[in-house]
């Protein structure tokens, strides 16, 4: 009977996963949100189809398996080589952040819902989780900056395994009253299994790959069996070691280069689909009604304050004197969802509470479940709203070609904020532009699968900046064609003058670089102040800004109150152009020219375009 109830949740999971999976491409929503929906109405408490607590043990030994896989694909898609820009804000989260969180949580779970101290802290140490399970879908689907999804991501799969082991030492703590060095002892000892565990792993995995000649699919069973290999080592060394030890070893893969990485990813990432599908649907089933009506609005109040208060504290607190700007604050503040990792461990915790005839089990899951449900729901529904808002979803533009060009071209569009991948075939250049934190896919450009896999597809424009005029060429007239790119979104640079018209035939935006430095020379003697304007160099910015802002347009420009290292140069409003001046009064979807030093152009334009 029980061999033929497995294969009748398999069968749930795999129909109400592709059901989950139909709604999210028809409403643009996260899956989490159906596959959530999805657990309640088929679990016990509606139709009654679905009862997880009918697997027992198992349903440990599923979840902790997945989560693994889970952890290990989320450390599998970042590459520490191009975001050490961020590892500072992301090594506070994970440590000043989830301390924050974990003494307000613990204090306003056991002042306001009024559970007993030593629950409460273990509330507090589950929730100090934003996990990936939530966080990757999410960034992945609203596109923000490139430095904002990773340090996300990052954070979603360090909290996971720091979550883990803070919310066994706090257990421990609660039913075996553990003394001050056997914390100490506790947690070291954890963490340093997971630790050499996911190294090992990393390393043996990594050089295996690299010289052995086998095929896609042995590697890709090759890794899982590692995968599991190394939680079930690290966990049987070291009870709740394991997550930290998936962690460090999919960060270790996603950092090296194997030749198969590629291969790795799409396969986990179909494989993660699966195994997101049946935990978030068996825990979702697993919850009842009377858990969280006894939490109540108390419950609620705490959600809320966590999401709107504990989470900006712990994030202004733990970015202070990094990179970030306030408004990507204010977004990585909004997306702190809590995923499977608190929900399984706050079951898993209640059961045994239950069995000590500790008081204060049932209330655990049922506030670890409403903070799950309340913070899912509220990251997958509104963050592409949230990051309209605060503008945080900038241009996607590809530039293909990596040489001194498109290293500083790609530098200053990430400099203004913007989305930027670079196509190159050379090694040499392709690490030095990682050095400098830039995202790079090393291949050859002609090759419609390089273009695709650098993003071409969500691109708003391609920039083609090689020193090989037909490369370029080529790259064009695949943008227009294959991808349906306009003439004002490519960009060509032309090495040879000569073949400047056979850009220009095309309707392909180019220009000479020969031609262009003689025009500036050509300008500047004799009339050196006429064009002093390009001489703003790295401190400073010319832009076009659509005026978007309602309380900017009707007003004059004479009465915005712009930086003094700021001058507005000239108003576009459909097929007329003005020279701007104080009373000139700016319309809806002016587009205006702006330069500035340093960061002045850029307020004008979260001004003009907010």
């Amino acid at each position: 009977m029980e061999s033929i109830y497995l294969l009748q949740i398999a069968l749930a999971v795999l129909v109400m996963s592709l059901l989950a999976q139909s709604l999210s491409r028809l409403f643009k929503m996260p899956v989490l949100i159906f596959l959530l929906a999805e657990g309640i109405i088929a679990g016990p408490e509606i139709l009654g189809l679905l009862d997880p607590s009918l697997l027992g043990e198992g349903l440990t030994a599923i979840v902790s398996l997945c989560v693994a896989v889970i952890v290990f694909d989320g450390g599998l898609h970042i590459d520490v080589k191009s975001i050490r820009a961020i590892q500072k804000g992301v090594l506070r989260l994970v440590t000043i952040g989830v301390i924050i969180t974990f003494v307000c949580a613990t204090f306003l779970s056991y002042a306001i819902v009024g559970i007993p101290l030593e629950i409460a802290a273990v509330f507090g140490a589950l929730v100090t989780a934003t996990g990936p399970t939530v966080i990757t879908p999410v960034v992945r689907q609203v596109r923000v900056s490139h430095k904002v999804s990773k340090t996300l991501e990052l954070e979603g799969v360090l909290n996971d395994a720091a979550c883990v082991i803070l919310a066994a030492l706090v257990f421990e703590v609660v039913v075996s009253q553990l003394s001050g060095f056997e914390v100490a002892s506790f947690i070291l000892y954890r963490a340093l299994i997971g630790l050499l565990m996911g190294s090992l792993g990393g390393f043996l995995l990594s050089k295996f790959l690299s010289k052995a000649v086998i095929s896609e699919q042995m590697v890709k069973f090759l890794t899982l069996t590692s995968v599991i290999a190394i939680f079930v080592v690290s966990e049987s060394l070291g009870a709740e070691s394991g997550i930290l030890a998936m962690a460090v070893f999919g960060i270790i893969m996603g950092t090296s280069d194997v030749p198969y990485k590629n291969v790795l990813k799409e396969f986990k990432g179909d494989l993660v689909m699966m195994m997101l599908s049946l935990i978030f649907i068996l825990l979702a089933a697993m919850l009842r009604f009377e858990d969280i009506f006894r939490i109540g609005l108390l419950g609620i109040t705490v959600v809320f304050l966590l999401m709107f208060f504990v989470r900006p504290l712990s994030v202004f607190a733990s970015m202070v004197g990094t990179a970030f700007n306030t408004k990507e604050k204010l977004f990585i503040s909004f997306v702190g969802p809590r995923g499977v990792v608190p929900a399984s461990i706050a079951t898993y915790f209640a059961i045994k509470l239950n069995g000590l005839n500790f008081e204060g089990g049932q209330e655990l899951v049922g506030l670890v479940f409403l903070t799950v449900i309340i913070t899912v729901l509220m990251t997958g529904f509104l963050s592409k709203y949230v990051a309209k808002f605060l503008g945080v979803i900038p241009m996607e533009i590809l530039i293909v070609g990596g040489g001194e060009v498109g290293r500083i071209l790609a530098e200053r569009f990430e400099k203004r904020g913007e989305n930027v991948v670079v196509v190159e075939s050379s090694d040499e250049h392709c690490q030095r532009l990682m050095k400098s934190g830039i995202r790079v896919v090393h291949g050859d450009a002609e090759d419609v699968n390089v273009l695709k896999k650098a993003g071409i597809e969500n691109a708003k424009y391609v920039v083609a900046s090689t020193d090989q005029d037909n490369t370029n060429l080529l790259v064009c007239q695949i943008a227009k064609t294959k991808f349906g790119f306009k003439e004002d979104q490519i960009v060509a640079r032309v090495n040879n003058m000569e073949n400047l018209h056979a850009f220009w035939d095309l309707e392909i935006r180019a220009m000479s670089p020969a031609m262009s430095t003689a025009l500036f020379l050509d300008n500047m003697v004799g009339r050196p102040h006429m064009f002093s304007m390009c001489e703003v160099g790295e401190g400073g910015d010319i832009l076009e800004i659509k005026v978007t802002n309602p309380k900017v347009a009707g007003k004059s420009i004479k009465e915005l109150s712009l930086p003094e290292d700021s001058l507005l140069l000239m108003v576009r409003r459909g097929n007329q152009s003005f020279i701007a001046n104080g009373n000139l009064v700016l319309e809806f979807d002016d587009v205006v020219t702006v330069i500035g030093e340093g960061d002045a152009a850029k307020v004008v334009a979260d001004l003009l375009g907010r």
